[in-house]
């Protein structure tokens, strides 16, 4: 059976647009977790957005499952790493004028730079996923580059405004959860899953992992973040 491991980003979003102390995606963390999640993912970006290096530490300490940390490939963040020692880095592309993570890694013009903070990472004892599209050329790039897990972006298949191109960008989803199976690689998927998306995956074996924040962390505002988490906790049991 798939997890479900829910970022708590957007919780930081609120609190760092009015300069507050309030709310504090630590205390998300907890809630998150006493729903039943797997797992507290966190994005400490080059501009620091949102989640905050204190953010990181902190969760890093009082999680009870496991922390996920969303990071570029840069020498700053691998130190950040080093020292905290999550249970899982996933490496994602960066750019300042993105509103959020807008595709995978591109592993045909940076593998191996990628390659390199993989190794570093992964000598300290830190697993590594490897954020791609789903392209079979990128998986297969993914493995060479050292990668232990890839997180399938799911963002094209979210985003298909018809039937016809959801099945399409589907399909392309399932090829490469697969083929990193054939490769041994653990899977992961997410960008845009929400309460409806994730039902798709019924019957899909190959993802060990869904990481969804923005549909839950919404959801949260008219429900509350105990019960959008565990809703979508049942969602994951029944695929």
């Amino acid at each position: 059976m798939a997890g479900l491991a829910v970022n708590v980003d957007h919780v930081a979003t609120l609190r760092q647009n009015r300069g507050t102390r309030y709310p504090e995606p630590v205390a998300a963390a907890v809630l998150v977790e006493m729903a039943g999640a797997d797992g507290v993912v966190v994005h400490l970006r080059e501009d620091r957005r949102h989640i905050q290096d204190r953010d990181v530490r902190v969760i890093r300490e009082i999680v009870s499952t496991k922390m996920i940390f969303e990071m570029a490939a840069t020498p700053e963040m691998i130190a950040i790493a080093s020292e905290i020692k999550p249970h899982l880095v996933t490496l994602v592309p960066e750019k300042r004028e993105e509103l959020t993570t807008e595709g995978g890694m591109d592993l045909t013009r940076h593998g191996e730079f990628v390659a390199k903070a993989v190794a570093q990472l992964k000598g300290f004892g830190i697993p590594v996923s490897l954020f791609i599209d789903p392209d079979p050329t990128q998986v297969e790039l993914a493995k060479q580059a050292g990668a232990d897990i890839i997180e399938i972006h799911t963002g094209a298949f979210c985003e298909a405004s018809t039937e016809e191109e959801k099945k399409k960008r589907f399909a392309e989803v399932l090829a490469a959860a697969r083929r990193a199976k054939g490769l041994d690689m653990g899977v992961n998927a997410g960008h845009g899953l929400c309460y409806q998306t994730v039902g798709w995956f019924k019957g899909v074996s190959e993802i060990d992992e869904f990481s969804i924040g923005h549909s839950i962390i919404s959801r949260a505002v008219l429900v509350g973040l105990e019960r959008a988490v565990r809703e979508m906790v049942e969602l994951v049991k029944q695929l």
